[in-house]
């Protein structure tokens, strides 16, 4: 009987444990103003395809030719995959900064030059939705 009790309390134990990353886990909604979103135009610098938010760094030169590094957010790898948005697509073919149009959701925190991808659209007009902040339960987006 012991043994059983103490067998069943070891798995209860594993598996509360092995589900602990799930609770760690948050939605943008916490980081993002899904309120308020900002248009840039730039260069990509670089991409990091990590999980579990792949980031896109991009190069925004504004009216004055003042250039901002901006750190951009976004779904994991497979997401993107899955809806056809790749690195190398992300990259540009050779290599070279690709230049692109991103609607952004802003940091709440402030932070001036880190935001969530809603949107990215490339010169020829194709365009990738990537965050529809009605579809985030946790989102006050309206």
């Amino acid at each position: 009987m012991k043994c059983k009790l103490h067998s069943s309390l070891l798995a209860v134990s594993g598996l509360l444990l092995a589900a602990f990353p799930a609770f760690a886990h948050h939605s943008p909604a916490a980081e993002f103003q899904f309120h308020n979103t900002v248009t840039l135009k730039g260069t990509i610098t670089r991409v990091d395809w990590i999980n579990p938010h792949a980031y896109v760094h991009m190069d925004v030169k504004d009216d004055n030719g003042k250039v901002t590094a901006w750190n951009l957010e976004t779904l994991p790898t497979g997401w993107l995959h899955r809806a056809g948005l790749t690195k190398e697509a992300l990259q540009g073919a050779d290599g070279v900064g690709q230049v692109v149009t991103v609607d952004v959701f802003p940091a709440k925190d402030g932070t001036k030059s880190l935001a969530w991808i809603q949107k990215i659209t490339y010169p020829d007009g194709h365009f990738f939705i990537l965050w529809n902040a009605a579809d985030d339960p946790n989102s006050n987006a309206k």
